[in-house]
């Protein structure tokens, strides 16, 4: 039995571990020893005497894995980013975003709906988690919008939806674990992160907007507010746009050299955020519970990180990307559907698994293909399938991905926003919340759909970087 077959019975094992229910962390890392143990037992041809040294070099191999590959400075940007977002909710400052966005927006068709997305979004900008934006806003806008009438099922899918933001808007934790994998440029992928999270949110905004013109009692406009009363509501959430830019300038300096790396300017933002939430009020429980709760998802993160890292160093041994690479490129077909037919495959993916592990498992195999198509990493923009360079594919594919992993966030049955929201409710089940987010959706597929026919979206602003 040669590698490759090693490799796709190991992978088929470790995919039916996860469809029973086994955490991805486990599941991987279970099948990459394995894998490692039967690469190296075929080696000296499965002689019995050797079993013994197979499973020791497996067990070596996959033992250097955790340390070697995560101590990566790059990596520290995932527990400072999302510690940004948890501070400034104990700083009240989404509060006041959410306040502001509803005294200038909510006179629009459907507008506390659209004043939660914009809030969001807003909020995406200081929290690089999709699950903190969720939950967050399950505790502030929804109990708003039901004060005015909405549906409770839309007002929980309009959260839902809203926080999958959070995975584009940088900072992203998406976004750092995917340049991670595919060893791309982190502060490239954040910035090119900006333009198709807020394009996503005008999206999401307008497809409320023709909701509320085409029915009946939908979610009526909220007006009264008096151009004083907006102006009042600017001061509050001004912190947060003051950390974006700070960050933005420190990382991307657009006058000059960079002063930073991106990890520093996550800390420089946690500690910025912090001061806020100190000068708010904040006391030791709430900061407590701020670090408590980005401790426990930096460790899930991490953890599945590590798991999947030595299910990579399998896939290198079995060369199964370089395998998958070559049968992708022999296709007599379009790139550009087999690209699609990718994407179309993370949708259903994402309907069994969350988003993180779907990317960490996938993209060691899938990137190198679609790197392939487009003529290999290092073409030049002339020459390439797509129309751009190597460096660039690599950006627009990353952005593509991530999209697609905000749309597993609210699919049914894994969809983890719409756990969260429902957690948060007691009034809600789960199965209102996926009822809600269904037109969210559309609004979803429409948004892939036109970062795949029109890649100046994302790569407009990485190019003048």
């Amino acid at each position: 039995m040669d590698s490759t077959t090693i490799g796709l019975w190991v992978t088929g094992g470790m995919l039916l571990l996860v469809v029973l229910g086994m955490r991805v962390a486990y599941a991987t890392a279970i099948a990459g020893l394995v894998g490692l143990f039967l690469i190296n037992w075929a080696r000296r041809d499965f002689g019995g005497e050797d079993i013994f040294w197979a499973i020791e070099v497996a067990v070596k191999t996959a033992g250097q894995v955790p340390h070697s590959k995560v101590a990566n400075q790059a990596l520290s940007l995932i527990p400072t980013f999302i510690l940004i977002g948890f501070l400034a909710y104990h700083a009240g400052l989404t509060r006041a975003l959410f306040e502001a966005a509803k005294r200038w927006i909510a006179w629009v068709p459907g507008g506390l709906a659209v004043s939660t997305v914009f809030s969001t979004a807003g909020f995406a900008a200081v929290s690089g988690a999709s699950v903190a934006t969720a939950a967050v806003f399950a505790r502030i806008a929804i109990p708003e919008m039901l004060k005015v009438g909405y549906d409770k099922r839309f007002a929980a899918g309009v959260v839902a939806a809203g926080g999958t933001l959070a995975s584009l808007i940088p900072p992203s934790a998406i976004l750092v674990i995917y340049a991670i994998i595919v060893e791309q440029d982190v502060g490239m992928l954040l910035l090119a992160g900006f333009i198709p999270g807020i394009f996503s949110a005008f999206v999401y905004a307008l497809l409320i907007i023709g909701l509320a013109l085409t029915m009946k009692n939908f979610g009526p406009p909220v007006t009264g507010f008096t151009w004083g009363q907006r102006f009042a509501s600017l001061p509050a959430a001004l912190p947060i746009v003051a950390v974006v830019v700070i960050i933005i300038f420190f990382v991307y300096n657009p006058f000059g050299d960079a002063w930073g790396t991106p990890t520093e300017g996550g800390a420089i933002g946690a500690f910025i955020v912090f001061c806020m939430a100190l000068w708010k009020g904040m006391r030791w429980p709430e900061l407590k519970d701020a670090l408590i709760e980005t401790a426990k998802l930096s460790v899930m993160i991490f953890s599945i990180i590590w798991g999947v890292l030595i299910y990579v160093r399998f896939l290198g041994f079995a060369d199964l990307p370089g395998v998958f690479s070559d049968w992708i490129t022999a296709l007599e077909m379009s790139p550009m559907l087999i690209l699609v037919c990718i994407l179309l495959a993370y949708a259903v993916l994402g309907m069994f698994m969350d988003a993180i592990g779907m990317l960490l498992l996938t993209l060691p195999v899938v990137f190198p293909a679609v790197m392939a198509l487009n003529g290999g990493l290092d073409v030049s923009a002339a020459d390439s399938t797509f129309g751009m360079s190597g460096p660039m594919c690599a950006v627009w594919f990353g952005i593509l991905v991530v999209k697609m992993a905000e749309f597993c966030l609210i699919t049914p049955p894994i969809g983890l926003n719409c756990f969260v929201v429902a957690g948060v409710r007691d009034d809600l089940s789960v199965q209102d919340v996926f009822r809600g987010v269904t037109p969210f959706f559309i609004a979803d597929a429409i948004t892939i759909a036109l970062l795949v026919a029109f890649p100046g979206i994302v790569l407009w602003l990485p190019s003048l970087a």
